[in-house]
C-alpha cells in the first residue's frame, strides 16, 4: 500500500488525519511558517489519542535552517521528549550556510533518535545541489527525504523529484510534499515513482473574531480520505 502521511497541526488534526485514513502523521505548530515543534503536551496527548505512528517536527523556529548553538540544544531536548515519549520519529534538517547539509549536527540528532525513524524535511529543497545533499543524507542514514525537488509544488519540481527516486534506489525513500492534494497527488505518484507522499489535507474554519481576521486551519477527514482514496485507485 502507497504511504500517505499528513502534516498535522493540532491534535484535532491529528484525530482528523487517522480519521480520514492516513497511514502516519507529521506532527507540527505554526504551519503559517513552515511549520515549528508542537508543545509537550500535544506530542504526548497525539501518542495516547491515536494510533497510527507520530513523526514530530523538530524546527525551534520559522525562517532559515541554519541554527545557532542554543537553538541547536533546544532541538536536542526536543528530540528526547520525542523519544520518551514513545513517539514513531522526527522530521529535521538543518544547513550550513554554505548550502550543504550541516552533517555533524544531523548526525548528532539521528543518535539521539534512534531507534525512532528520521525524515530530512524540505531543507533539503534550499540545499545548493539536491543530488549531492541526497548523498549526504543518505550517508548519515536517514529514513527518507521530503521534497518538492527544489520547486514551490511536487509537480512543478516532479522531474528533479524523479532523478532523485532513481538515484536514490532502496537506499532511502523520496517523499515528494508541497501542494499535494486529493486533486494532484494521483499524478505525483505516476509521474514520480514514489510510494510515499506528504499533504496537509487541510481548510479553514471558524469566522473572523470581532476585531480581527483570525483564521485557523485544520487538517480534513474528507480531504485526507480523498487523497487515500486516490492513492489505492493506483494500488
Amino acid at each position: 500500500m502507497l504511504t500517505l502521511e499528513i502534516c498535522a497541526n493540532s491534535i484535532t488534526s491529528a484525530i482528523a488525519a487517522e480519521e480520514g485514513r492516513a497511514s502516519r502523521i507529521e506532527l507540527c505548530d505554526n504551519l503559517g511558517e513552515g511549520g515549528t515543534t508542537p508543545s509537550y503536551g500535544t506530542i504526548s496527548y497525539c501518542k495516547q489519542a491515536l494510533s497510527i505512528p507520530v513523526m514530530v517536527l523538530i524546527r525551534p523556529r520559522g525562517g532559515d535552517f541554519v541554527y545557532t548553538d542554543h537553538e541547536f540544544e533546544v532541538m536536542k531536548r526536543d528530540v528526547i521528549h520525542c523519544r520518551e515519549a514513545g513517539c514513531e520519529g522526527i522530521v529535521t534538517g538543518i544547513l550550513l550556510a554554505d548550502g550543504t547539509v550541516d552533517k555533524a549536527r544531523t548526525a548528532a540528532l539521528i543518535s539521539l533518535a534512534r531507534p525512532m525513524q528520521v525524515t530530512f524535511h524540505r531543507a533539503f529543497d534550499q540545499a545548493d545541489d539536491l543530488l549531492s545533499a541526497l548523498n549526504d543524507i543518505i550517508s548519515l542514514g536517514c529514513d527518507r527525504v521530503l521534497t518538492s525537488g527544489g520547486q514551490l509544488s511536487a509537480l512543478s519540481g516532479i522531474s528533479m523529484i524523479r532523478k532523485l527516486v532513481a538515484a536514490a534506489g532502496n537506499r532511502i525513500s523520496i517523499m515528494p510534499g508541497a501542494g499535494v492534494n486529493e486533486t494532484t497527488i494521483a499524478d505525483v505518484a505516476r509521474l514520480s515513482g514514489a510510494s510515499e507522499f506528504h499533504g496537509s489535507a487541510k481548510i479553514a474554519v471558524g469566522a473572523p473574531v470581532s476585531g480581527g481576521n483570525a483564521v485557523i486551519t485544520r487538517t480534513s477527514a474528507a480531504k485526507v480520505n480523498a487523497m487515500r482514496l486516490q492513492l489505492d485507485s493506483l494500488a
